[in-house]
């Protein structure tokens, strides 16, 4: 009988964990779940869930290719199919970026040119649209699935199991009128009316529900000059929009750097490796001077300008932020884009930015090592600093920011840490009240865009995997606790799922240790920075190297038993 392996999803983690397995020479019974009812291009890239306007958060460069690469793809379209996907032919570049549902039909094909290899491969493949996974059940040797579908539930068991839910998506947007939890689906903002909007967020999650919304009240175009421009509908005079945040700040431009990234000067893999291994837990302090040392290291005058040699990592963020914080957001962000589009130009790295941006998987090496404390610590105070430096947006997005602001349908909201949300829940008939340092907004229509929230073992929809303790919370040293190998190491649980290096929950369980969660959202506590489709691949990877290498063994074992 042929290894039997279910991937329930197909979305990019899913995809790139087949990726991997069809390359296998033993053949294999691969089953893929998938939800919806078109295998392939994940939610976070499909037509239904996403507005044309909504950019992807990864330039093509950046894009791991399936079976070619994005821009390949996009090269041997036909003209017609370029113009039903809004793409310019001679504006197709590396580092350009696309809209998501482009991603989407690009995932798509190469899903189709995998299940061709797969079964060119001797693969017995099974490809299963509309099936929900709705629970899991771990026995001695196989894992059990229960699968509905629109004939009813039934059961199927299999060796290997790979959780690849991906988003964990609201089943209601409009949780109340005019309240929405979520920027997505799409469609869902279209009924926004011509009122004031106000949008939690300002990271490229705010910025898709704004350009849902402000393409539904009016259109983006270029001027005579190229420059971009906003153009809002007749009888849409009473839309503005109102992007908010602690730190009131837009997101950066995606700026120019080498690809793949250079390898850091002092704060490397080895140096941050060597701290893992003295056994010591607090080492967050240590990591940042490893960090700082880098900056100093790769711009000086950088360094110099904020003082970098007295700052802490409760200090850093500060003097990261602090020129942003005193400027004008549009400002800043006009300034910003010339800059960028300059330096794009120039082929110019600014060397302080590189130095941030090619450690932060360097430094996330060390975080399930930390203690309570100095995790509590990274997660406060240092962890925002990368994601702000990575989480750069489209220059396409900022042109249609200052498009927004210069006809007056935009400004951004600084929250601060002491704000009070009203909705319909508090006796508003509509929408939401913001309240920050004794002043309300009052919008009609409200949208939550804070992104994807991290969620706990508790939170799987899979009951008898919970009930029967096959995941638990993850666990991280107390502060002040001794070695790892300290049988009396005393730990907390602090959330997420506890996995080990192959993506396997940890568990006491004598159930089958085959079971592998590859979905994100129980994986962001002790991995902050896994997230877009990088990170898919790097999972995808891990889990499907480590499904090969126990069925090679498995088969080793097998043909070592005497007849």
């Amino acid at each position: 009988m042929l290894p039997r392996i279910a991937i329930i999803g197909t979305g990019p983690t899913g995809l790139y964990t087949f990726k991997q397995l069809v390359a296998s020479t033993v053949p294999l019974s691969l089953t893929l779940y998938e939800a919806e009812g078109e295998p392939g291009k994940g939610t976070p890239y499909h037509p239904d869930v996403n507005d044309p306007a909504m950019l992807s958060n990864i330039p093509s460069i950046e894009l791991p290719a399936f079976t070619e690469t994005l821009v390949g793809w996009l090269r041997r379209q036909t003209d017609a199919r370029l113009m039903e996907l809004g793409v310019m032919r001679n504006a197709i570049d590396d580092r350009e970026f696309y809209p998501r549902v482009v991603l989407g039909d690009y995932m798509q094909e190469q899903f189709d040119r995998l299940c061709e290899t797969a079964r060119a491969n001797g693969h017995d493949l099974s490809v299963l649209a509309r099936h929900k996974v709705i629970d899991i059940e771990l026995q001695p040797e196989q894992i059990r699935l229960r699968v509905e579908n629109a004939d009813g539930q039934s059961d199927a068991l299999f060796d290997h199991v790979v959780m690849a839910t991906g988003h964990n998506w609201p089943d209601t947007t409009e949780v109340r009128p005019g309240y929405f939890v979520s920027p997505w689906p799409a469609a869902a903002l279209k009924t926004v009316r011509n009122e004031r909007v106000g949008i939690l967020g300002t990271s490229l999650s705010g910025i898709d529900a704004l350009m849902t919304v402000a393409t539904a009240h009016g259109m983006f175009y270029a001027d005579a000059n190229g420059d971009l421009q906003y153009q809002p509908a007749e009888g849409t005079e009473d839309f503005h929009a109102t992007m908010m945040s602690r730190k009131g700040l837009l997101p950066e431009a995606d700026f120019y750097c080498p690809l793949p990234y250079m390898t850091p000067r002092i704060c490397t893999e080895e140096a941050i490796d060597a701290l893992i291994a003295s056994g010591r837990h607090d080492l967050l302090d240590d990591v940042f001077d490893l960090f700082r040392r880098e900056i100093v290291a790769a711009d000086p005058d950088y360094a110099a300008r904020i003082g970098l040699s007295q700052l802490t990592v409760e200090t850093f963020a500060a003097a990261y932020y602090r020129d942003r914080v005193e400027s004008d957001p549009f400002v800043w962000a006009a300034r910003n884009l010339a800059e960028t589009e300059e330096n794009r130009i120039r082929q110019h790295t600014v060397p302080w930015r590189y130095a941030i941006l090619i450690t932060h998987e360097i430094v996330a090496r060390v975080i399930p090592h930390l203690d309570e404390q100095d995790l509590k610590r990274f997660h406060r105070h240092f962890k925002g600093i990368f994601i702000d430096d990575y989480a750069t947006v489209p220059l396409t997005s900022i042109r249609r920011l200052l498009a927004l602001s210069r006809v007056g349908k935009l400004d951004i909201l600084k929250l601060g840490e002491d704000y009070k949300i009203r909705t319909a829940e508090d006796g508003l008939d509509r929408g939401a009240e913001v309240t920050v340092a004794g002043d309300a907004y009052r919008f009609g229509a409200f949208i939550d865009a804070t992104g994807q929230e991290t969620l706990s073992a508790t939170d799987l929809p899979f009951p008898t995997l919970v009930a029967q303790g096959g995941v638990k919370l993850s666990e991280t040293p107390v502060a002040g606790t001794l070695r790892e190998t300290d049988r009396a190491l005393d730990t907390v649980r602090t959330g997420g799922i506890d996995v080990d290096e192959q993506y396997r929950p940890k568990t006491t369980s004598s159930m089958s240790n085959r079971l592998y969660c590859a979905a994100i959202a129980f994986l962001l506590h002790k991995e902050p920075f896994v997230q877009g489709i990088t990170s898919a691949r790097d999972i995808g990877e891990t889990v499907g190297n480590a499904i090969l290498a126990d069925v090679m063994e498995s088969e080793t074992r097998l043909f070592q038993i005497p007849a």
